[in-house]
């Protein structure tokens, strides 16, 4: 289960970061282009002022917020690891050239072309860290107006029923109609951080869409073209987005 993991004493941030993102792979590609076209329509469409976002479970991984930065005046980057977080708080006065690239992929839609800043400008302004457990977010409920969780709730615990209320808890947090994207290791077994091995949990696309269903309006699950292998261990990936429900089909939860 999610609580008998050393999140703390044994994941290597270090580690983790340097064999999944210190070069742009085709996968990460191939999400931010699915991710930026669904934000910027959204935004462009709605004509919303500035809004809140979060990203649940950052970890180290710092494209997220960059795809939701043109539109928030406030970003929370929620993750539990003592590590992850020190990695986060030390990226906010200025990151690293690392995600250059991801900007830079970002950029070939115009809304982040024109933003009116240098984007580490705006990173420093905008961004700020929050440590915390996934299945606290109940009590912040329809807090934020847009949202992201890439690679978390499957990646913390083998147990599916915790997988779940991972998504719920993601899905919770959102006010209605906010726009989110998820992301998945399809068929997980597991994975090393540094030398240490955390717990998968396996679902596929049927999984990713039953745990949605419920607290989404209008989404989409697709399986990701780019069939590179990151690591061993895992039949591909999965992204969904779409807009959080105006009312839920389950009972509300505490």
């Amino acid at each position: 289960m999610n609580a008998d993991v050393p999140w703390d004493a044994a994941f290597d941030s270090i580690a983790y970061l340097d064999h999944n993102y210190r070069a742009l792979q085709a996968e990460d590609a191939e999400i931010l282009h699915i991710i930026r076209d669904h934000f910027g329509d959204h935004f462009r469409k709605q004509g919303a002022g500035p809004v809140s976002g979060i990203d649940v479970g950052a970890g180290v991984n710092l494209y997220p917020a960059l795809a939701m930065m043109p539109w928030c005046d406030e970003i929370t980057l929620f993750e539990r690891s003592v590590s992850n977080v020190d990695y986060l708080t030390s990226q906010i006065e200025g990151y690293d050239e690392t995600w250059d690239p991801f900007w830079s992929a970002l950029c070939l839609k115009d809304c982040y072309r024109s933003l009116d800043m240098d984007p580490r400008e705006r990173f420093r302004k905008v961004v700020r860290v929050e440590q915390g457990d996934i299945f606290d977010l109940w009590r912040h409920e329809g807090r934020w107006s847009v949202g992201t969780m890439f690679f978390v709730a499957e990646s913390m615990t083998a147990v599916h029923e915790e997988f779940a209320l991972g998504v719920e808890r993601f899905m919770r947090a959102l006010a209605p109609g906010a726009p989110f994207a998820t992301a998945f290791m399809a068929h997980s077994k597991g994975y090393h951080a540094g030398e240490h091995f955390f717990p998968a949990c396996d679902v596929g696309e049927s999984e990713v869409r039953a745990s949605l269903e419920a607290f989404a309006g209008d989404f989409k699950v697709q399986r990701l073209e780019s069939a590179a292998a990151v690591r061993d261990g895992y039949s591909g990936m999965i992204v969904a987005y779409g807009w959080r429900a105006n009312s839920d089909s389950t009972i509300p939860v505490g």
